[in-house]
């Protein structure tokens, strides 16, 4: 895939809009109103190329450590997704990627701590670098596939910067906004912001072609006046092959 896309490092939050394969293990730390939710697993799983357009996801269900008195523990929804690479160049043929993607979560058990259904979530991903700089974003939809008048549906809107600061160190900053539209939160808005940071551990004759393992650390922190979470501490650790 290197001779079709560019090799930024992936954001924490966003989709990304190149393809990739690997296994991302991940844990979020979140304050809540009256709870401090933990997540293992984070909605990450594994990824595989199918081709040279399409990649496919399956992420397990998450398991949630409510810390609270009222609201039980376990497991959220399993999810799986397949990305379409639109367009692509890498370094020499313009360093941009353009990626349609169809994520697809399912209705979670008895002690879920996610939706209260199924859903869709329709995107589009966009990204383009330049030297050791780029930016990427996301627009998507949020479409339950049942109780729409208690979840609502929802638009979101995530814009990365990103720096590739030395050999092995990215940065990021992402925005993180959801516009919600119904439900009891109709005409809401939520936006986040989420400094980043990636090491990649990787051997000394590395290319994109080989495999790394890269650790990840940021924390989602909300900037607007409703917000269903703060201080969502993520880490993660990816193995890329």
């Amino acid at each position: 895939m290197t001779d079709v896309q560019p090799t930024w490092m992936g954001p924490l939050i966003q989709s990304d809009s190149r393809l990739g394969q690997g296994i991302k293990v991940s844990v979020s730390n979140a304050n809540a109103p009256g709870a401090q939710i933990v997540s293992y697993g984070n909605n990450k799983g594994f990824s595989t190329i199918a081709a040279r357009r399409f990649q496919f996801d399956f992420n397990p269900p998450s398991y949630f450590r409510n810390h609270s008195a009222t609201q039980k523990d376990g497991f959220g929804n399993a999810a799986t997704q397949v990305k379409y690479r639109i367009a692509s160049g890498n370094a020499e043929h313009g360093n941009f990627a353009v990626t349609a993607i169809l994520y697809r979560n399912f209705t979670p058990g008895s002690n879920q701590n996610a939706m209260l259904t199924g859903a869709y979530f329709p995107k589009l991903a966009v990204g383009k670098a330049f030297g050791r700089f780029n930016m990427q974003t996301v627009v998507n939809g949020v479409l339950p596939t049942g109780k729409t008048a208690l979840q609502g549906r929802a638009v979101e809107w995530n814009l990365t910067a990103q720096v590739h600061a030395s050999g092995h160190v990215w940065f990021d900053v992402e925005n993180n906004a959801a516009f919600i539209l119904g439900g009891p939160c109709d005409g809401k808005k939520q936006n986040f912001v989420t400094p980043a940071a990636f090491y990649m551990l990787r051997r000394k004759e590395w290319q994109p072609t080989h495999p790394a393992l890269v650790f990840a650390t940021g924390m989602q922190i909300a900037t607007s006046s409703f917000h269903m979470y703060n201080q969502n501490l993520v880490t993660e650790m990816r193995i890329l092959f």
